[in-house]
């Protein structure tokens, strides 16, 4: 391809617009200008082939190149969403083993027997005169670099680009739990297709707001055959990608949390209490070791 001169950009600019004009002047067309530059270069080429006089062909030009700087203008000003790093601080000496966090996902999410969004595991406390374990919260760590991502054969998990949440699309994951073995937090399950009584008895009524899909429990339907796991509750916000603690739109688990302890925020928000939490508190992320960069902290 020849390199464009200096003036050859607004040629190629207006040869699309100049058959649409052909077409209204004389009632046919004679085929896009631009698959014929090869024969006919430059200005005088254009102008003969298109069968205009030279003056309406650099009048039709200016306005094309006045119509596209329009467009690159409309396009620069067009506000960009703001993008958000949402994460996790869980106090572990606050927390005290309720599992009110592990109801209020089951409850939020719809999850069927066997699928667990949350949950808070016994630590023993070594050497404590009272025998009184840690009790740790497990979430979806939502890994900056997650194992699950690179395994997935289908691409139906993925990071969102504006948050960096985890997700899984339900209609292209084929069930193969290569996930589920490469999550080093074991923060991923297996939809068996089990439902609670009350669901069984009247199927259909129960709906997950997961995704804002809303999706009912149907035999050999999604999420039925899919992995599932924890998504910040993503439905909960809003059209800009926020949520609103004052509002209730704020993940289950730390807004039911009885102790407080599961604190929630953006780190790409330099306001954002949560950063004054991590730079008054020693804290840690699980087997940071792996590089997987996890957006869950824990103070202690």
């Amino acid at each position: 391809m020849p390199k464009l001169g200096s003036q050859e950009p607004i040629y190629i600019a207006v040869a699309t617009g100049l058959e649409a004009l052909k077409t209204n002047t004389q009632g046919s067309s004679a085929g896009p200008l631009v698959g014929t530059r090869s024969s006919a270069r430059g200005a005088d080429g254009l102008v003969k082939e298109s069968g205009m006089t030279r003056r309406d062909f650099f009048r039709a030009a200016a306005a094309a190149a006045a119509g596209a700087a329009v467009s690159e203008m409309a396009l620069a000003s067009t506000p960009q969403k703001k993008k958000h790093h949402w994460i996790m601080a869980i106090d572990l000496k606050r927390c005290v083993g309720c599992r009110a966090c592990v109801a209020a996902c089951k409850a939020e999410n719809q999850t069927p027997p066997g699928v667990n969004y949350n949950v808070v595991m016994d630590i023993p406390h070594l050497g404590s005169s009272d025998d009184k374990p840690y009790f740790l919260t497990r979430p979806c760590m939502q890994c900056k670099s997650s194992s699950c991502t690179l395994v997935c054969p289908t691409g139906a998990t993925y990071h969102r680009e504006q948050d960096n949440i985890v997700v899984i699309d339900y209609d292209r994951c084929i069930g193969c739990r290569y996930c589920i073995a490469a999550c080093p937090y074991g923060a991923r399950q297996f939809d068996f297709g089990e439902d609670y009584e009350t669901a069984e008895e009247t199927p259909g009524a129960v709906t997950s707001p997961e995704y804002r899909e809303y999706r009912t429990r149907k035999k050999g339907k999604s999420p039925i055959g899919n992995v599932r796991k924890c998504t910040f509750c993503v439905h909960l916000q809003d059209e800009n990608g926020e949520y609103d603690q004052a509002q209730g739109r704020w993940p289950a688990c730390a807004k039911t949390c009885t102790g407080h302890a599961i604190h929630f925020g953006d780190f790409m928000n330099p306001e954002d209490p949560i950063h004054a939490l991590l730079e008054s508190r020693g804290h840690f992320r699980l087997k940071e070791e792996l590089g997987n960069e996890p957006s869950v902290y824990y103070l202690w």
